[in-house]
């Protein structure tokens, strides 16, 4: 990790290739960065983990490489959550770790390219987020700056994709169908006005690990768990469709309130209670097999 000059906040090192207004909700602990230098778009953890589940984190990081400096914001946007899930870095590892299981973190800020969106999707680079302009990305799209729009898809979108593909394969390769969990956060804010729940379990059309997992959620004490809330979990496109509904693997994304993990003691209470509930609802009979549930956003 290195500083660039005039920049409040780590960058990586260049890589060479072979939301609507929310709130204003920052993290009490510092983004998180890797602490490599090699450039990688990706992270991935654990890769000879137990395969019948991996683990992803689109939006781990708030870095970005040099070559883009600070895509023209203020350094102090990059604690917010308009360039990463708050918490979701921490959560993510520790839950590896207690699952002895693969991880793939996205290692770019999603203010540069979107991990969790389709490359043909308007919102891969943003340029609005959360009333926030963000200058270097203005023409950066198809039909105006392609050149650059191409080059961060090849540089950084596409081998974050490919990372989890191979990972899916090698699974398969061993005759273990793997549960795919995305995990992500969200504010506690939405236009002024609180949000209800603690997280939220969003899926398409195929229940196997999704239903189980809220229940499961809801389950415990004190709890407030959303249904397809705060966000719905159909997007064509998007990371879970592209490597799960299309391949018929069981999957779930799991929102968690931004405020809940944005400190080592909220970290660890999610990952410890994700690290009790999953075994169980993997294991059971049904989950771990090749089922096409096709999707909501399929044509009629």
């Amino acid at each position: 990790m290195e500083m660039k000059p005039g920049v409040a906040f780590p960058v990586l090192s260049d890589y060479s290739p072979a939301m609507p207004d929310m709130s204003s909700h920052k993290s009490t602990s510092k983004a998180p960065l890797d602490s490599a230098v090699d450039g990688s778009p990706f992270e991935l953890v654990n890769a000879e983990g137990n395969p019948d589940i991996l683990i992803l984190c689109d939006h781990a990081s708030a870095a970005l490489p040099s070559k883009h400096g600070t895509l023209g914001l203020p350094a102090t946007e990059f604690h917010r959550h308009i360039a990463y899930d708050i918490g979701c870095a921490e959560v993510v590892r520790a839950l590896a770790s207690h699952l002895n299981c693969p991880a793939i973190l996205g290692r770019f800020s999603r203010l540069l390219v979107d991990l969790n969106r389709g490359p043909d999707d308007p919102t891969i680079v943003m340029k609005l987020s959360d009333g926030s302009v963000v200058p270097a990305n203005a023409d950066v799209d198809f039909f105006r700056n392609r050149q650059e729009f191409q080059s961060r898809i090849a540089h950084y979108h596409e081998p974050y994709h490919s990372a989890v593909d191979a990972q899916i394969k090698s699974a398969l390769a061993q005759d273990h169908v793997p549960v795919i969990v995305s995990i992500h956060s969200f504010t506690p804010f939405w236009r002024g006005k609180a949000r209800q729940w603690h997280a939220g379990v969003l899926w398409d059309k195929d229940p196997r690990l999704a239903m189980p997992l809220l229940r499961a959620l809801a389950d415990q004490e004190g709890l407030t768990v959303g249904d397809n809330e705060p966000y719905g979990g159909f997007l064509k496109g998007d990371t879970l469709y592209r490597h799960c509904t299309k391949r018929g693997l069981p999957h779930a994304l799991l929102e968690i309130r931004q405020d809940l993990i944005d400190t080592e003691e909220g970290q660890a209470e999610w990952a410890g209670r994700l690290a009790r509930i999953l075994p169980d609802l993997i294991a059971a009979d049904g989950v771990r097999e090749i089922t096409h549930y096709g999707s909501r956003t399929d044509p009629a």
